[in-house]
């Protein structure tokens, strides 16, 4: 954008243009602080050697009231110096609000003022007009209610109030110009009324195009190409009209009309500068055709313009409507190299405009990354390469850019980008927002990286900030899925080494995060551990649950700590915590284990009492337990108990009580069963098969092997705990080769003071 500066004006004369012009473009317009006759000045001001006059934006967040100036000749119909008089000029306005171009477009009537095809503009409208005080009042909005201190004023005279003067309001002059459609309306208009400088018809048709009145902007140009047949040229549209007329295209998005405008330039044999091509750019990225706006910036150059900063920004933003981060970046480097050896911004302003570019271009690669994680599909790796290269150019986010860009990350493949971010904030800036370190626990769990979000949890307490509710309930949930995780494995060293990692970090374990070790040991057959885990779960003042119970309960039975069992039992009882069906069955494996069938009826008995009706793995822990203990005639009967009860047997009913005949010297029965599994289209096993193979041969039984079929093929083996645990660690997020497990773990959590 072309800045604006304060230097001094040897001629003292000055001039305010009323135009509007580019928008979209990356810079401000700079002030500096210095003294002023006017306590209300407005901030924004231009004085050029040159030329000699002076520009006062109406855009600024001071609220002005006056610029009082004295300038040298001025010619009503041109609007441009030519000489010097006594001429003295006063800009009123209001300062917009929310808008966002308004200094660019200031900046780029400074532009046009400079530039060197308007020198002959301004000795071809320059007249002989001396002796006059002009008045522009005008607001952005151009139907708004009128307003008695915005006015157009043209006095004759000296000084203002000094003679009789002619008031014109714009506003409501534009007003009654809105809806025109052809020459003849606007004729019918002002033909009655005196003629006006060009500032206020390009601030007319400027307001035109953002109010979307094309129509009127368009019928007003023509309006004046007829006046200028009429009066030989000394009224008429020039560059400053076209390019305006330019601009309201690009706001009204009537993209139609360029065309039109540009062959009317050209009928019109006026010159287009620099700000007509920038026009140009900005209507290109409007319409989306981003190569046609690339190849104006070329144009400039072929033509023998010098770009300004308007056409690098407005050709940055054509790269981030193209979502080309890359594409920005390199072209910034290019006009980096270019401005360091000062091929390009010579004049003092481009050392400001140089650092507005510099932060435009990091602006549109953060953009440009947001807009790649919010897309559909993973574009993670352009993220991490753009990340990389920003770096390499020495380009730099800030904490708030890095922390947007986590926030974009929402989906399971963004744990690598939002993990690179996380690094870089905590590298390079000294705090993080704690709402978005809960983001990224989240996060990391969505993406299975229970671990990593770990870290991040003990980098809240180590470094800050200090870990909130949602912190802690974010991060218990995660153990929450790792521990189930464990048990359902049966990884139960990783299950206490969890428990010890909740309590070193000062998370106290729930009831289901114990009941998970427990079974995981009970699953493990780690007799000792489960009952360390236990102890410790009561320590800590957790009540156990009947599931506590039970997983003990069946860790005890798998270690034949039958007494052990029955004094677990008790307890469970005494404490008033009601036992479950699985937990009846274990005590019935238990008493079955001792030999102890009366106690099993007995069992059997309290769950009749209690209402709960015993399963098939009821049955099939009793058999299962006969079986183990050589009594297959116990199994057998009860098999038959089970018939009676009409519970139907199933695959390792039928499995278990086979190789317990099988193995007692009974191929027959164990022969007559395997049949009627297969008659009921169950599937046993090969072991069950090569059980009635061998017993039939060793104890000499006449069976015919062709009934029993096929032998079933070898089902797959149990999966072992090493390949268990090294899809944990792969879940888990965790490094497959730690710290080998000592089980005095499992007694106290490994912090750092007892190690």
């Amino acid at each position: 954008m072309q800045a604006l500066s304060l230097c001094s004006s040897k001629g003292g004369s000055f001039m305010v243009p009323q135009l509007d012009f580019e928008l979209g473009s990356s810079s401000l317009a700079s002030t500096r602080p210095g003294r002023r006759k006017e306590p209300d000045f407005l901030g924004n001001v231009c004085q050029v050697r040159s030329c000699g006059f002076l520009l006062g934006s109406r855009y600024s967040r001071c609220s002005s009231r006056g610029l009082y100036c004295s300038i040298p000749r001025f010619h009503l119909r041109s609007g441009f110096p030519s000489g010097y008089s006594k001429m003295k000029l006063v800009l009123l306005c209001k300062p917009l609000k929310g808008s966002s171009g308004s200094l660019a477009e200031l900046a780029c009537a400074v532009d046009e003022l400079l530039s060197k095809e308007e020198s002959s503009s301004f000795n071809e409208f320059s007249g002989n007009m001396n002796n006059h005080t002009l008045k522009i009042v005008n607001d952005d909005r151009l139907c708004d209610h009128e307003d008695e201190n915005e006015r157009l004023d043209i006095n004759s005279g000296g000084v203002i109030g000094e003679e009789e003067s002619a008031r014109i309001d714009v506003r409501a002059l534009a007003c009654s110009l809105k809806f025109a459609k052809t020459v003849d309306d606007i004729e019918e208009v002002l033909n009655d009324k005196d003629e006006f400088p060009p500032q206020v018809y390009s601030t007319i048709i400027k307001g035109f195009g953002r109010d979307k009145c094309m129509d009127a902007a368009m019928a007003l140009v023509e309006w004046l190409k007829r006046k200028k047949k009429e009066t030989g040229g000394v009224i008429g549209p020039n560059l400053f009209i076209y390019n305006s007329l330019l601009g309201a295209v690009k706001h009204s998005q009537q993209f139609g009309e360029m065309e039109k405008i540009l062959n009317d330039m050209a009928g019109e044999r006026v010159v287009p500068n620099v700000v007509t091509y920038n026009s140009l750019m900005a209507i290109f990225v409007e319409q989306g055709k981003v190569d046609k706006a690339l190849n104006v910036l070329e144009e400039i150059r072929e033509k023998g313009f010098i770009p300004t900063p308007v056409s690098y920004s407005t050709a940055l933003l054509a790269y981030r409507r193209m979502e080309d981060g890359n594409g920005a970046l390199k072209f910034f480097v290019e006009f980096r190299e270019k401005y360091t050896k000062g091929e390009i911004g010579k004049d003092d302003i481009w050392e400001e405009e140089f650092v507005k570019l510099q932060n435009f271009t990091v602006h549109i690669c953060h953009q440009v990354m947001r807009q790649w994680l919010v897309k559909e599909g993973n574009l993670s790796t352009n993220v991490l390469k753009l990340l990389k290269d920003m770096d390499t150019t020495a380009l730099k986010l800030s904490r708030e850019d890095y922390e947007r860009l986590v926030w974009a990350c929402t989906r399971e493949e963004h744990y690598v980008v939002a993990k690179e971010l996380y690094s870089r904030i905590r590298e390079r800036h000294s705090e993080i927002s704690l709402s978005v370190c809960n983001h990224l626990i989240w996060l990391m769990g969505k993406g299975k990286k229970w671990w990593a979000a770990l870290e991040i949890y003990e980098d809240l307490l180590d470094k800050g900030p200090k870990p909130n509710n949602m912190s802690y309930e974010l991060i218990v949930s995660h153990f929450k899925i790792l521990l189930t995780a464990a048990r359902k494995r049966g990884i139960w060293r990783w299950g206490v080494r969890l428990l010890n990692k909740m309590e070193e970090k000062g998370l106290k374990p729930g009831s289901k995060e114990w009941n998970a070790v427990l079974v995981a040991c009970s699953k493990a057959s780690e007799t000792t551990a489960a009952i360390q885990i236990f102890r410790r779960m009561v320590e800590q003042g957790e009540r156990p649950t009947i599931i506590s119970y039970g997983a003990l309960l069946s860790a005890l039975e798998k270690g034949k700590l039958y007494d052990e069992a029955l004094r677990v039992w008790d307890h469970m009882i005494k404490v008033g915590v009601e036992p479950n069906v699985y937990a009846y069955t274990i005590m019935a494996s238990v008493f079955t284990g001792k030999g102890n069938f009366k106690m099993v009826d007995a069992v059997f008995e309290e769950m009749a009492a209690s209402g709960i009706e015993p399963t098939v793995v009821t049955y099939n822990a009793i058999i299962s337990g006969c079986a183990q203990n050589s009594m297959s005639s116990a199994a057998y009967e009860w098999f038959h108990r089970m018939k009676v009860k009409n519970i139907s047997p199933n695959e390792i009913t039928y499995e278990m009580l086979i190789e317990a005949l099988a193995k007692d010297g009974k191929p027959r029965l164990a022969y007559e069963l395997y049949l009627r599994a297969r008659n009921e289209a169950l599937d046993l096993s090969s072991k069950a098969y090569d059980a009635v193979v061998r017993s039939s041969q060793a104890f000499g039984a006449t069976i015919d092997f062709s009934v029993l079929g096929p032998r079933p093929a070898d089902k797959k083996k149990k999966v072992q705990i090493r390949k268990t645990l090294t899809e944990f660690c792969n879940l888990a997020d965790v490094p497959r080769r730690g710290k080998p497990f000592d089980r005095k773990e499992i007694y106290v959590p490994q912090t750092k003071e007892n190690q």
